[in-house]
């Protein structure tokens, strides 16, 4: 059957072995003569009941005949639609982006969602590309303008855009290393409790430092982000995901330590899922992360201290020691909670102090997410 390329074909090379005309074919079908010669000169289709018909006057099996004109009506409708890559573009960003969540969040404008070009534009303003083709680069390799340490997911990078842009529109004075260094000792003033995170954003944009907060988009399980817009403009984003005031202080001292470092210049650091082993200091992990995560640590709770408290009190903990604990160290319970949960793998133990932190930011921060969406252009 392989020889043929339509039903016709294959019609009239069995009309031929029987030695039978097409008149005698149609007259067997009861079908007029002229429908007969259009199905084998290709210019009629074979119906199901045709090839139905056909299998019982040949004992050719109907699915013949059907597969012949599919394979005949495919290479015809090919031939009459030439290929078109703006389909495979679109398919791509429909695909792979979050553009539902993204027009939810407020991001882009979705509103007339059926027309293409309109949500095309949306996505060239957002990712700042000149062409459709442009952000098509963006999604599997990051961006031509924007690099990052790792290939970020569409989400992730959607994210990180959002950052970027809110980022490039604060209003912070030259940063200064020196400023940071010397700003350390103010943020770990401010953890003896929740609401003190509200002079967090003042404290870094003195330093030249500009902060966002982000919530994550779904499954893009985003921590944070340093990056610079130039050698003088660090960005800190953070994303929240883990709404508790030890991850708020580990994640953002975790990124105030690559700033320090000069991390993130040549590309974005996209720090991911930053809690158990990708939170300690392990050969695995990469040399900049093990330096930032050992310096949040030390900043939370002493090594050195955290050491001594467990070797004086485990395998029990009683709430008495954590926040007598506490105390001496000058933070939060829920900042040693966190970190004793981390180096004891119990995390069952003293959920109760892991306070959250969002509700306690207040009006001077820069943040985009839980239903509110950062005016950028106002």
């Amino acid at each position: 059957m392989s020889d043929y390329t339509t039903p016709g074909q294959f019609i009239a090379d069995l009309l031929h072995h029987r030695g039978w005309s097409k008149r005698a074919l149609a007259v067997v079908l009861e079908k007029d003569e002229s429908t007969i010669n259009k199905i084998i000169a290709g210019k009629s289709a074979v119906t199901t009941e045709t090839a139905l018909a056909l299998e019982d006057v040949f004992s050719v099996p109907a699915e013949q005949f059907l597969e012949l004109q599919r394979k005949y009506d495919l290479a015809v409708a090919r031939i009459a639609n030439k290929p078109d890559r703006s389909r495979a573009s679109r398919a791509t960003l429909f695909g792979d982006l979050p553009i539902a969540a993204m027009g939810k969040r407020g991001w882009i404008k979705t509103e007339d969602f059926q027309d293409l070009n309109a949500v095309e534009a949306e996505l060239r303003g957002f990712f700042a590309a000149e062409t459709t083709g442009e952000i098509d680069i963006l999604l599997p390799h990051a961006a031509r303008k924007t690099q990052v340490n790792a290939d970020p997911t569409p989400a992730q990078l959607a994210w990180l855009y959002r950052v970027k842009a809110i980022a490039s529109e604060l209003m912070v004075p030259r940063y200064s290393q020196a400023a940071l260094e010397r700003a350390l000792p103010k943020l770990h003033a401010l953890m003896t409790a929740p609401e003190e995170v509200r002079h967090t954003p003042r404290i870094l944009a003195d330093c030249g430092v500009r902060f966002v907060i982000v919530e994550s988009l779904p499954s893009a399980k985003i921590d944070g982000v340093c990056f610079w817009l130039d050698d003088q403009s660090p960005v800190i984003g953070l994303s929240l995901r883990h709404d508790r005031i030890d991850n708020f202080w580990f994640v953002l001292r975790h990124e105030c330590e690559h700033v320090l470092l000069g991390h993130g210049r040549a590309a974005m650091v996209l720090d991911t899922e930053l809690e158990g082993a990708k939170a300690g200091q392990g050969l695995d992990i990469p040399e900049e992360e093990r330096l930032a995560n050992k310096a949040a640590q030390d900043f939370c709770v002493p090594s050195a201290k955290m050491d001594a408290f467990i070797a004086r009190k485990a395998p029990f903990f009683s709430e008495r020691d954590l926040t007598g604990f506490a105390k001496i160290l000058g933070v939060h319970p829920g900042v040693v909670a966190g970190q004793l949960q981390h180096r004891t793998g119990r995390y069952e133990r003293f959920r109760q102090y892991l306070a959250n932190i969002r509700v306690h930011l207040g009006t001077g921060v820069a943040i985009d997410g839980w239903g509110d969406v950062y005016p950028l252009g106002e």
